[in-house]
């Protein structure tokens, strides 16, 4: 049994001041020794999600970063526009680490034979806080890599994964047979791509660029359209009759995006209706918010009848909802998918100093598509 305390490591923290800054450093954090059924990871890869942008910078204007020194290297600085400190009033004045998931080495473990047949291995994690050196994390919060595996390849294991898988459950679970996802040419996006190809759903992908269409017509897509297409309504109309996607999740959130696919959803259904209504069509149309690349205000013009849903969806509550059974199957297919359907690509591996570098700062901001930062804590 290995149950060494391995001192401490450098931890990226993430502060939203109550006089309207927000303030990132490297603190030394003291690593736990791991409980019974617990272990200690060297964290050697971990990704820079937009679901982790939200905690990492928040609503801060990376426009106004000032560099300075703590006694464990760089600390930068912005401002938050006073309009939009209610959005993290909940937090202010208190000092919060970052990353959602990562990958890396188990170095110590605790007595239980789960705790300790994972001792050695390479392993993804899931539990915050891993844009540190070291995280102390039970056991169910990890799995085990196959052999071969490099952290960097088994970093991305959970929340891009699970999350497009989390979307084709969804749509079995409530009834609906194909799909709509919009900023499709993500590395998500093109994940669930590969996902209901393998699995033969109609996937109907919402792109802004020609680059990006070509992107995923290179991995397959049948059916893509460009939101800045002056046909873009009569295109998606046409690809919802084809594949008969009613569900649809949404990654930018604001603006008109979701009233349109709801539109355009009503008249599709109406094509084939053999009976009017002057309530609408009786198809259900749903669109689920999972992101908000668009941080304005949710625009719906009511052109969809009244058999409509808009809602959020989060990956959590979906795996609390389906169980841990449920969940379990989903990280097998992982784990035997994860250098075909769930590889992920990065553009740039950083060090804990380097994701403090304002230029870099403003490159990973951008969450621009093919884009995707790695942090390696290990690298110095």
């Amino acid at each position: 049994m290995s149950s060494a305390n391995h001192g401490s490591g450098l931890q990226l923290r993430s502060l939203v001041k109550s006089s309207g800054v927000l303030e990132l450093s490297l603190e030394r954090v003291e690593t736990p020794a791991p409980g019974e059924d617990e272990v200690v990871v060297q964290v050697m890869a971990s990704p820079i999600n937009p679901s982790d942008l939200g905690l990492l910078l928040g609503p801060a204007d990376v426009g106004t970063a000032r560099v300075s020194q703590n006694a464990n290297g760089p600390m930068v600085t912005f401002d938050i526009p006073e309009r939009l400190m209610r959005m993290v009033a909940a937090r202010a004045d208190e000092s919060m680490p970052v990353g959602n998931e990562g990958a890396g080495l188990v170095v110590a473990a605790g007595p239980s034979p789960e705790a300790q047949a994972l001792l050695g291995k390479t392993v993804a994690c899931l539990g915050g806080a891993m844009y540190g050196q070291y995280r102390t994390l039970p056991v169910a919060s990890c799995l085990a890599l196959p052999d071969g595996t490099t952290p960097a390849e088994g970093a991305s294991c959970f929340v891009n994964p699970l999350t497009a898988l989390g979307f084709t459950e969804t749509m079995r679970r409530e009834g609906f047979s194909a799909l709509i996802h919009t900023a499709a040419a993500s590395n998500l996006g093109q994940m669930l791509q590969k996902i209901c190809l393998k699995d033969g759903i109609g996937l109907v992908n919402i792109v802004r660029s020609d680059e990006q269409e070509a992107i995923l017509r290179g991995i397959g897509a049948t059916h893509v359209v460009n939101s800045t297409s002056p046909t873009f309504m009569d295109d998606l109309t046409a690809a919802i009759v084809e594949t008969g996607a009613y569900l649809a999740f949404d990654a930018i959130g604001g603006g008109k995006l979701a009233g349109q696919i709801l539109t355009c959803m009503e008249i599709a259904a109406n094509k084939t209706a053999k009976v009017y209504s002057r309530y609408g069509s009786s198809q259900m149309k749903q669109v689920y918010v999972y992101g908000g690349l668009d941080t304005g205000p949710t625009e719906l013009n009511r052109a969809f009848g009244m058999m409509w849903g808009l809602g959020g969806w989060l990956l959590t509550p979906f795996l609390m909802k389906v169980g841990p059974v449920e969940t379990q199957k989903l990280r097998d297919r992982v784990v035997a998918e994860l250098k075909t359907t769930f590889a992920s690509h990065y553009t740039r591996e950083l060090s804990l100093a380097e994701v403090l570098d304002p230029p870099v700062i403003a490159a990973y901001n951008r969450k621009a598509t093919g884009e995707k930062f790695l942090i390696n804590p290990s690298l110095r």
